[in-house]
């Protein structure tokens, strides 16, 4: 495959458009990152140099789950090897409002071949993580460089992750992610344990990304495309709070959907067929605001992804914030 001029990629013509970051975070309610050297292909998970059992066993898993499987591997060259490694680490998160948490440790190949992965996938998006490896806190930042899958993350992404790592304040706790979507805002990067997605990084920005959350706090607001557990209108409802409320933790808001005068939980896939929304975003101390929303298409075009066609931005705005009474 040909890589496109640096004029003609991605990143480069969607610069100019009007087009917010916030509300394009990949959704995901659990993240299973399984480490793997070597190469990529565009699809990570059945094109890469893990065991053809194994690539079997992960391509078959069913695109419904609320947790989404990645591939990472260390910052720098990687040999392109086929040797079998039956034991390679792992990190499990639950990203969800209230219920992040993370495992991490050495996986044995088995655990990718049994049966029921696909509900023990499920169970994750629930928030009941398989008792495999040890409990972690630590924050980790999954930068994607995947070239394979678009040409503007390895030329964009890459130097961030590279950056990062010959710093020794930062090196254990970066990686480079097969794919995380969101190519037009490369370099793009994923913070696990809490599940928030950034884009157009800088080296900077990705190091206080990582500062912040050492601190329980969500740094890089301006990088910020929202957080994977959330559908994207609650996304943007979540964000439009932050900015006008400044509330900076990690995990202390939650967004539910607003029907006349109830809430109920929004799902995954919440906003589809709708044009306006109102949300309720929710503070663990008791405060709560009131997010509306509409739905918008920009008059203009862009490709989602290096080589793809152009299609039409369509994304969600906050019309209003007001404050309500404490929900508890």
């Amino acid at each position: 495959m040909t890589a496109p001029a640096a004029e003609a990629r991605c990143a480069v013509l969607s610069a100019d458009i009007p087009e917010p970051l916030v509300g394009s975070a990949p959704r995901a309610r659990a993240w299973l990152v399984i480490e793997q050297p070597g190469p990529y292909g565009f699809a990570a998970l059945t094109e890469s140099h893990l065991p053809q059992p194994v690539r079997d066993s992960l391509g078959s898993l069913p695109k419904s789950s609320g947790t989404t499987v990645l591939l990472a591997r260390a910052v720098g060259r990687h040999a392109d090897t086929h040797a079998r490694v039956r034991e390679r680490r792992f990190w499990f998160a639950h990203t969800s409002p209230g219920g992040v948490r993370m495992r991490t440790g050495m996986l044995d190949e088995s655990h990718l071949l049994r049966p029921d992965l696909a509900e023990v996938l499920d169970a994750a998006a629930r928030g009941e993580l398989p008792p495999w490896g040890t409990r972690s806190t630590t924050p980790l930042l999954l930068v994607c460089t995947n070239a394979r899958r678009d040409v503007c993350c390895a030329v964009l992404g890459r130097p961030v992750a590279e950056a990062l790592a010959a710093d020794p304040a930062y090196a254990g706790d970066v990686l480079e992610v097969s794919h995380l979507g969101g190519h037009r805002f490369s370099p793009t990067a994923l913070l696990l344990p809490s599940g928030h997605a950034f884009g157009r990084l800088d080296a900077a920005a990705a190091r206080d990304v990582l500062d912040s959350a050492r601190e329980q706090r969500l740094g890089a607001l301006e990088h910020h495309r929202g957080r994977t557990s959330l559908a994207q209108p609650a996304q943007v409802a979540e964000h439009a709070v932050r900015r006008d409320a400044g509330v900076s933790s990690l995990d202390e808001l939650d967004v539910l959907r607003r029907v006349n005068d109830r809430v109920v939980p929004a799902p995954l896939r919440w906003g589809l067929d709708d044009t306006s929304l109102d949300a309720e975003v929710r503070h663990t101390d008791g405060r709560a605001w009131l997010v509306a929303l509409h739905r918008e298409t920009l008059p203009v075009r862009r490709p989602e992804s290096c080589g793809k066609a152009e299609t039409e931005v369509v994304l969600w705005r906050p019309d209003e914030v007001r404050q309500l009474p404490r929900w508890r």
